[in-house]
């Protein structure tokens, strides 16, 4: 069964080249643009992993992290945060609880290597 990861990003050009590059690696997706719909999709779809942008419209991606993480039934779903500043990187998993993160610009090679090792 292929495995099913939820893209939360607000830029349309970078939320468009994960989705194609990891369905042509073999993995169903499903895509939000805010926390709002992230966690209905959470909740209805079970996604295996969460690739979650810090720094959405409204509610910030870290918030829902941290909610996800504090939730019994969420905390296992695997979250690789995506920000735009590398330095924050460790920082913000820390934070939030998240289990990766990867900077934006991202290599797509990293981030599906990053990916592999979250969901087995």
């Amino acid at each position: 069964m292929r495995k099913k990861i939820l893209i939360v990003e607000d830029e349309e050009d970078i939320l468009y080249f994960a989705k194609i590059r990891l369905q042509r690696s073999g993995y169903d997706t499903l895509e939000a643009t805010n926390t709002q719909d992230a966690m209905k999709l959470i909740l209805e779809e079970k996604p295996d992993l969460i690739l979650l942008d810090l720094l959405l419209k409204g509610e910030r991606g870290e918030v829902l992290c941290k909610k996800m993480k504090a939730d019994s039934k969420l905390k296992k779903i695997p979250v690789i945060l995506f920000t735009a500043t590398a330095h924050k990187v460790p920082e913000k998993i820390q934070e939030t609880g998240a289990d990766d993160g990867i900077m934006k610009p991202f290599d797509p090679e990293d981030l599906l290597k990053k990916i592999a090792a979250l969901i087995k």
